[in-house]
């Protein structure tokens, strides 16, 4: 059975993510150390090639791949299904500063992000269905290949959960942070998925 190989990055850091406020749906700018870290990808990405690169539609996700893209003389595409959830009320603030607003919601959410998310949120359980989606897509459409996918921090963990059968609810437990431009590797058939690295620096 052919596998595809997904080398799953999240983007570099952000002006946002650098206090730890949420970016989501918000097209914020990389942080001059976030551009580094997109450089190293790229040499990372020159050192380990892959046949194609996929996107977020963000800016962010989309200048993280840039030097890889330009190192293998490489087009990326483009894939709206990876775009980071959209977290409603708290794009832009951070989890402290809603909780002095909203402390029994603040709660509700670290005890089960899937079931109390956010106000006006993107459902979690809705998003990871749509970036499983989208992997399968990219999966069959590079059978036996390597591929990068530059997307988001949450995006990726509800994800991961749900292609490896974990309750999407434990995301935050589980993965508690995807490292900016750090690689997960995961092997992608028919039916099943092997989880083989987490985070590991480029």
């Amino acid at each position: 059975m052919s596998t595809t190989t997904l080398l799953l990055a999240r983007h570099g850091q952000t002006v946002w993510h650098a206090e730890n406020r949420y970016a989501g749906i918000s097209d914020v700018a990389l942080t001059d150390t976030g551009v580094a870290q997109a450089e190293a990808l790229g040499r990372w990405a020159a050192a380990h090639p892959v046949d194609a690169i996929w996107t977020s539609p963000l800016s962010r996700a989309i200048l993280t791949a840039a030097p890889a893209a330009h190192a293998l003389n490489l087009t990326p595409h483009t894939e709206p299904a990876l775009r980071e959830c959209d977290f409603g009320v708290l794009e832009g603030r951070t989890l402290a500063e809603f909780e002095t607003e909203n402390p029994g919601a603040a709660e509700a959410f670290r005890s089960d992000p899937v079931a109390h998310p956010f106000p006006e949120a993107e459902d979690p359980a809705a998003a990871a269905t749509r970036g499983t989606a989208a992997l399968h897509r990219i999966a069959a459409e590079h059978c036996g290949e390597r591929v990068l996918v530059v997307a988001h921090n949450t995006l990726l963990r509800l994800v991961l959960c749900r292609l490896l059968g974990i309750p999407v609810g434990e995301y935050r437990r589980v993965f508690p942070r995807l490292r900016n431009a750090a690689v997960s590797e995961i092997r992608m058939a028919p039916g099943r998925t092997a989880f083989l690295s987490l985070n590991v620096p480029v």
